[in-house]
């Protein structure tokens, strides 16, 4: 089997799924639970992938509780890349015959865990960064027990990032530029 980089929608949409809207409620994984909801357990042992990134983004909610939440941008200290363990499904659209190109959606959903302590006060949760070591390991399609995914997953070690302030722009999906990383004071 080779090792293929494509695009996907977010949101994971399961095989069996009656409708593609089932994916805007599966954007995110519990690492805790993959191998036991239906929704994520078939991928988890056969359909893994990593998902590239610069960084990601979080909202911090302000200390008395009310007030508008700050944003950070989350990267390697260094600039280097993450990767993000995710899971993948294709799903046949019912709707397209066999000879329509577009009749199979492939979507993915991204792994998180519990925010590590340097991070944990942004928000609680994160994605599960996977350091280059851990990627033939996660991408191997010989790894198909649930509980051995489970124990790889636990092995990860914990990441370092930088947290950046940024505004309040990142928080418009229709705003997209590299403005949205800059510091602000």
């Amino acid at each position: 089997m080779a090792r293929q980089l494509r695009t996907l929608n977010w949101g994971l949409v399961p095989s069996w799924a009656k409708d593609i809207k089932t994916g805007a409620r599966m954007i995110n994984a519990r690492f805790e639970t993959i191998t036991d909801k239906p929704s994520f357990r078939r991928a988890a042992s056969r359909r893994r992938l990593i998902v590239p990134m610069d960084g990601y983004y979080e909202w911090q909610a302000p200390e008395s509780g009310e007030g508008r939440k700050q944003p950070y941008y989350l990267t390697d200290p260094d600039g280097a890349p993450l990767a993000a363990a995710g899971l993948y499904e294709l799903w046949r659209d019912p709707s397209k015959g066999d000879e329509d190109a577009d009749r199979w959606l492939w979507s993915l959903t991204v792994i998180t865990t519990n925010a590590t302590d340097t991070l944990g006060h942004i928000h609680d949760r994160s994605p599960l960064l996977l350091p280059a070591d851990f990627w033939d390991a996660w991408l191997d399609p010989e790894l198909t027990d649930t509980e051995e995914v489970d124990a790889l997953l636990a092995k990860v070690p914990e990441p370092h990032l930088t947290p950046i302030k940024v505004g309040v722009a990142v928080g418009n999906v229709q705003n997209d530029s590299p403005d949205l990383v800059r510091p602000i004071d």
